[in-house]
């Protein structure tokens, strides 16, 4: 079979990946763009649990692959941080002027494909100041960013829309294909290229550029390809930690003034940085499989209808390690799969009395409990035998700080979920045109360590296509990714 050519090959129909071939080809119609996706088409994302309650584990998953990727299908929330400061390192590539314009640009795009123009935070009122107040007495850092919130249904709508334009503009996406190795070529001189891909399906793909976005879900995979072949990266954070759920009437004052708070806490005992992530105001929380793993995650609605009477967040506490730990991806697996151990496979709830006590929650307890559980076949359990002393400990006095602005949030019937693990630690080393050292590979996104969440990474991918049709960008000069990441 003779090998498929094109001038640009993108891995990986996430944000990143999407926002590269629609900029790009709308400035070049001549390109041959083709994206290849493990996952489904638009229309076939449907997870059969959010009907019968009851996961099937497919393969792979509809909640963390296909097009528009994993972070688009939890709560469809974009960050507006106008200083970078927000949802990833993309500022640390761009000058502060050519950030802004991306900013705005990638901004507006996504309200012309239809989300919400409504942006929450930014307005300054005396219910905020009375929250910076509090954070402030509490030494929690309120990192101050608009939020603009799609909303996990309505996403499916603005990411439909974005299928739509990048067909009518004739960009081969070929869904359910799996990369499974790169070509790599090796001169006698030193230095390596890359010529293409090869699937699963035995298929030989040559192309000009291969450019690899391929989120959270694929990191694990692309951590074995940078050890493969040479491919220069540094051992990021690792993010581990619990989902919090409440009653919705804890966080009212928050939710309804900011929509979602972004605080960062350092721990009395360990002096340990613990952030809250992913804020679902009257939200769900819902498991996601990254293969067999099951971890959890939130989602929250636009329709009225959908919303529930709990509030649910992440905390995250970020790790750094040193020589000679190299692995962060697998360590934060390793801490998931105790957790499903336990639980056969599913997500371990619970009650933050219990935990503080130093006792298992069982279902009994749980039935009586005044927050109920929206993530239904969660397994009663006890989550200090997942996760390590230190992160407890961490989990624990950041919940008494938060409770300072949000009385009860450390009440006994809050609920904890476990465990809630993002896979971005793999930091790739890259130029200001986000190549690696293997000439015309590059890399963007989450699973590059370069972006954390729906914004910069479409961002990225805007530069990505703007860098492969020959636009300025103002780029720093500044190669990375030394230092430790920034709090959100």
């Amino acid at each position: 079979m003779n090998p498929e050519t094109c001038d640009v090959l993108i891995v990986g129909a996430g944000p990143s990946g999407i926002f590269t071939a629609y900029e790009a080809k709308k400035t070049n119609p001549a390109l041959k763009i083709l994206l290849l996706e493990k996952g489904h088409s638009i229309e076939k994302r449907i997870c059969p649990k959010r009907k019968t309650g009851v996961c099937r584990n497919c393969d792979p998953c509809v909640i963390t692959t296909g097009f528009s990727g994993s972070g688009s299908f939890s709560d469809g929330k974009l960050s507006i941080s106008h200083d970078g400061e927000v949802g990833g390192e993309l500022n640390r590539y761009l000058q502060p002027r050519a950030f802004q314009q991306l900013l705005q640009y990638t901004d507006d795009l996504y309200v012309q494909f239809g989300a919400d123009p409504q942006v929450h935070g930014l307005e300054s009122n005396p219910t905020l100041d009375s929250i910076r107040r509090r954070a402030a007495q509490a030494h929690l850092k309120l990192i101050e960013a608009g939020v603009r919130h799609m909303g996990t249904e309505k996403a499916y709508d603005i990411y439909s829309r974005i299928q739509q334009a990048l067909e009518a503009l004739r960009i081969e996406m070929r869904f359910n294909t799996v990369v499974e190795d790169f070509i790599i070529e090796t001169s006698p001189a030193g230095g390596s290229e890359i010529r293409g891909v090869i699937t699963t399906k035995g298929e030989t793909i040559l192309a000009s550029k291969v450019i690899v976005g391929i989120g959270r879900e694929g990191s694990n995979w692309l951590s074995g390809m940078c050890r493969k072949y040479g491919i220069a990266s540094g051992v990021g954070q690792v993010d581990i930690g619990v989902r919090v759920e409440t009653d919705a009437n804890v966080t009212q004052e928050i939710d309804r003034t900011l929509y979602e708070a972004k605080l960062v806490y350092y721990t009395k005992t360990f002096e340990d940085r613990v952030r809250t992530f992913c804020w679902n105001p009257r939200g769900e929380v819902a498991e996601e499989r990254y293969g067999s793993l099951a971890v959890v995650n939130g989602h929250s609605y636009k329709d009225e209808a959908l919303k529930t009477r709990n509030t649910n967040f992440a905390l995250l506490v970020s790790k750094s390690f040193t020589d000679p730990f190299k692995t962060p991806i697998e360590y934060g697996r390793y801490i998931a799969e105790l957790g499903n151990m336990l639980s056969g496979g599913k997500v371990l709830v619970q009650r933050y009395g219990d935990l503080t006590r130093g006792r298992r929650t069982t279902a009994a307890r749980l039935a009586k409990n005044l927050v109920q559980p929206t993530l239904k076949d969660a397994v009663a359990g006890d989550l200090s035998l997942v996760l390590p002393h230190r992160l407890m400990v961490d989990i624990i006095e950041t919940l008494e700080a938060l409770d300072t602005i949000m009385p009860g949030i450390a009440s006994d019937g809050t609920l904890l979920y476990g465990v809630e693990v993002k896979f971005y630690s793999n930091r790739i080393v890259v130029t200001p045109e986000f190549e690696t050292n293997i000439k015309n590979l590059h890399v963007l996104g989450d699973g590059a360590g370069i972006t954390r969440g729906l914004m910069q990474a479409s961002m990225n991918g805007v530069a990505m296509g703007r860098i492969l049709t020959g636009q300025a960008l103002s780029l720093s000069n500044a190669p990375q990714p030394a230092g430790e990441q920034p709090d959100l």
